[in-house]
């Protein structure tokens, strides 16, 4: 029953999934009923038969699901900044009541201009804060690593011995900089809500039931996983990288960033096969990554599992989906 096709991410204690042109965001609020937001948007594959050419198809949906992943989770956290502002707005309710009565009307003529600037602004800040993960994990993953070879230069002569250090200092990043953020408390949380995620999609891909009980049973790890996804593009990186001959510090650096949408594009491909496949040789090549999920996934709790299982409904009847296989 593999054929099911929804994918997702954790966020601030919630899970987001997402099944084609939907995603739902299910988050635990601080009074712990469940919000369920539901979203709909054009992916990039409706957009053309360009967008879906292999290679090509991976760099939209990269970005595709790094504009919906920041966007998810700046809305889940968005209900523990109103409970901390909340908090604030009751030890000042006091003193700040006369005043209160005094600004209302004037408030109330401000409000829809209040409520379009904060749309503008919003968007202007989703698009600062994908642009700088990017250039971020471009240059801590990708230029820092060139960077350091380049100092060997002199030393070493073969760019393919080059190329496997690079590698191997671009592997070594990585995982210490998963493992560190894996020790961080809230980061746990949100790691536990990941294996609540893979749980229930696992769940419903075995067939079974999505009920918390079947849920919990299930594995936290997957081989769709975008730690899996982060993982191959380390190993592409190093098979590709290997193929150049460059002394020249600034083409090195400038082609480590050219090549990172090609690199990604393989790599989706891969994490594709290895989803809609379940040979020896696509289980044999996703263990690296599924071993990587060992940190930045974590044995959820039971609450946990109902989020997830809500983020899953959100998007996907389930109940009708396995009345129709059992047809």
């Amino acid at each position: 029953m593999a054929d099911v096709r929804i994918g997702g991410q954790a966020v601030i204690e919630g899970v987001m999934m997402k099944n084609m042109e939907k995603y739902a965001i299910a988050v635990r609020k601080p009074d712990k009923d469940i919000e369920v937001k539901i979203e709909t948007y054009k992916p990039a594959a409706d957009k053309g038969i360009f967008f879906r050419l292999p290679i090509v198809r991976g760099v939209f949906n990269f970005v595709e699901s790094l504009v919906i992943g920041v966007k998810t989770l700046t809305y889940s956290a968005s209900f523990y900044d109103d409970e901390e502002e909340s908090k604030k707005s009751d030890e000042n309710k006091d003193s700040q009541n006369a005043s209160d009565k005094e600004s209302l009307g004037k408030k109330d003529i401000d409000i829809d201009k209040k409520s379009s600037s904060k749309e503008s602004s919003d968007s202007i800040m989703l698009f600062f804060t994908v642009a700088f993960s990017i250039v971020l994990a471009v240059g801590l993953f990708m230029l820092l690593p060139a960077f350091l070879v380049s100092l060997l230069d002199k030393y070493i002569g073969s760019h393919i011995v080059l190329g496997l250090i690079e590698g191997a200092i671009r592997l070594t990043i990585f995982l210490l900089y998963v493992f560190l953020i894996s020790r961080m408390e809230d980061i746990k949380r949100t790691f536990m809500y990941h294996g609540a995620e893979h749980k229930s999609i696992n769940c419903l891909e075995a067939g079974n039931e999505l009920t918390v009980e079947n849920v919990m049973k299930a594995s936290r790890f997957h081989k769709r996983c975008g730690t899996s996804f982060l993982f191959i593009v380390m190993i592409v990186s190093i098979l590709v990288f290997m193929c150049i001959d460059s002394r020249t510090l600034w083409l090195r650096l400038l082609l480590r960033v050219l090549l990172v949408p090609v690199i990604a594009g393989i790599s989706y491909e891969f994490i594709r096969y290895a989803g809609n496949h379940n040979n020896a040789c696509a289980n044999v090549l996703s263990k690296p990554g599924l071993w990587v999920q060992r940190l930045t996934t974590i044995e959820p709790t039971p609450d946990m599992a109902e989020v997830a299982i809500k983020a899953v409904e959100g998007v996907f009847d389930w109940k009708e989906y396995l009345g129709n296989k059992e047809q």
